[in-house]
């Protein structure tokens, strides 16, 4: 990374899917940046942040095509305003990833593949993956752990119905409860039990609940993940594409 360079090329978040992680994008980085330039450097960002509600209500009709629109629209405001690189602060929403960069035609950090980099870092070859039910059982987003070498396991089903009801009925909306946190815990330890090395963290709210104290296993927080790469398209000329 260049650490003399004084200038950054400017990223676009498309955001709000929920506002609480996306807060968390802006702050983590923010301070990456800062770690990198040190002194009163910060991140040269732009910031799309979508009303989740209509959102949440298309995906609960199945409605991608609309959702491919609302995120695509986004993704052109953004680069009309000077974007260089993107990226969707959501896992669940690159679902229609492919359609954004396709009509921006903007490079565009995708939040699985940093992740699996980061696993691959460290050695693992099997891991379970949390997120919304879209995202644990669909195949946009466990095919690129796959594709990048991963063996990936989910709950069963009724723990997987338990983990996208607290996110949208408590994490997206700003509600952290012990009693959450304790039933991430005893899924994440029966997924450790089937042979998971490490879990990753698949839904951008998740990782406001659960830290690496909670696990018996390595945590792979994508949001952390995916903001340590957006930091990395800023500063380093070679992932301009």
């Amino acid at each position: 990374m260049n650490k003399v360079a004084q200038q950054q090329r400017t990223i676009g978040i498309i955001g709000g899917m929920s506002w609480e992680s996306t807060q968390t994008y802006y702050q983590l980085i923010n301070q990456g940046v800062k770690r990198e330039l040190g002194g009163l450097h910060s991140a040269d960002l732009l910031i799309h942040s979508l009303d989740f509600a209509p959102i949440e209500a298309l995906q609960s009709q199945n409605d991608w095509e609309a959702m491919a629109g609302i995120l695509v629209e986004s993704g052109l405001r953004l680069k009309r305003a000077g974007a260089q690189g993107q990226l969707i602060a959501t896992n669940t929403m690159h679902k229609v990833a492919h359609e954004v960069q396709a009509a921006t035609d903007l490079p565009l950090i995708h939040i699985a593949e940093a992740t699996a980099k980061a696993i691959q870092e460290k050695g693992l070859t099997k891991v379970a993956l949390l997120g919304t039910n879209f995202t644990m059982t669909e195949d946009f987003y466990k095919q690129r752990l796959v594709e990048a070498g991963l063996s990936v396991i989910v709950p069963e089903e009724l723990a997987r119905n338990e983990v996208h009801r607290i996110i949208y009925e408590e994490l997206c909306q700003g509600k952290f409860t012990e009693t959450a946190r304790q039933r991430y815990v005893e899924i994440i330890e029966q997924l450790a039990e089937q042979g998971a090395q490490g879990v990753i963290l698949g839904c951008t709210e998740i990782g406001l609940l659960i830290k690496q104290s909670d696990s018996p296993i390595p945590v792979f927080d994508t949001t952390a993940i995916h903001a340590k790469a957006a930091v990395e398209f800023l500063l380093t000329d070679a992932n301009l594409g």
